[in-house]
């Protein structure tokens, strides 16, 4: 294997990233040693990457209905696992359909697609919707159904597919293949790029969506777990204001309200984090080809 040549700019230049990586994982970092200080030390030093005085509070706090976080859980990863899946299926479908030029009335379905995008009928029609002729109320589809079709996914998918030599499809073509052999079989598999993004941004919706559960879900047992730890934010806050007991007051003062927010946005975003690394190589290149090719 050649050795790199290293020089001044290549140095600079590495410098400069990974600072700039220090720079973005410092916030987070900071988020963690949060968690697990003390209110006093809080109030005394500020947050630091290092606590000023170490303690689990706040996780003790959340972990009091630990059976509710767990099925809060359940819910959020059935949902983004079978959400992700379904939404990259059906938007990769009708990408394929659009990026064909020989379809008739493309232009037309285009547009309808991109009409979605910039105009929708409002929260009322909606929620009447969802809940008078999609039955969705206290559903679990209704986690997983309204956020199936995504039309920026869509046009990210059409153009990448746009990018594949026209020559390879009419060649299957020609050798008897039908068009969902064709997506299945060539266009999906050397699309791996946009679709790992589009995985990345669709998982990400269905982990982060607590707007769903608020309007359409009413039974606890299906509430996603940023429902269920925004409601645990909420009756912390109850508890503060309204004279609790003694025991409970002690433990409210151990807990700094910010460290609790911050014990919250570690649970709700670790897990999701260890899914960009086995996208991140395909990430940028889903954005730049997927991003200008008409």
């Amino acid at each position: 294997m050649r050795k790199r040549k290293i020089t001044v700019g290549y140095v600079v230049v590495l410098l400069f990233v990974c600072s700039f990586a220090l720079i973005c994982l410092y916030p987070f970092l900071l988020v963690i040693s949060g968690s697990f200080t003390t209110n006093a030390a809080a109030i005394k030093y500020g947050f630091r990457l290092i606590p000023g005085e170490f303690t689990t509070a706040s996780y003790k706090t959340l972990f009091k209905d630990f059976s509710s976080i767990a099925n809060g859980y359940k819910v959020t990863v059935f949902v983004t696992v079978i959400g992700t899946a379904g939404s990259l299926l059906i938007n990769s479908m009708m990408a394929y359909v659009l990026s064909r030029t020989n379809l008739p009335g493309r232009k037309v379905i285009n547009i309808y697609v991109l009409i979605t995008m910039l105009f929708n009928g409002g929260m009322v029609p909606w929620y009447i919707v969802c809940t008078r002729y999609l039955y969705l109320q206290n559903n679990i589809l209704a986690l997983i159904i309204p956020m199936l079709v995504n039309a920026w996914n869509i046009f990210l998918i059409r153009n990448f597919f746009a990018s594949i030599s026209i020559s390879m499809y009419e060649s299957a073509l020609l050798d008897g293949a039908g068009e969902f052999t064709i997506f299945s079989k060539i266009y999906a598999p050397l699309s791996k790029p946009v679709m790992a993004t589009v995985l990345l941004f669709t998982a990400l919706g269905y982990w982060n969506d607590w707007w769903h559960g608020l309007m359409l879900i009413e039974d606890r047992n299906m509430q996603p777990l940023q429902m269920l730890l925004r409601s645990v934010i909420s009756n912390i806050q109850f508890l503060q204001t309204a004279d609790p007991s003694p025991e409970i007051q002690a433990l409210m003062a151990s807990v700094p309200g910010d460290g609790l927010k911050m014990a919250l946005v570690v649970l709700t975003t670790g897990p999701i984090i260890l899914l960009y690394p086995f996208v991140q190589r395909y990430f940028v290149a889903g954005i730049m080809v997927g991003g200008v090719k008409e």
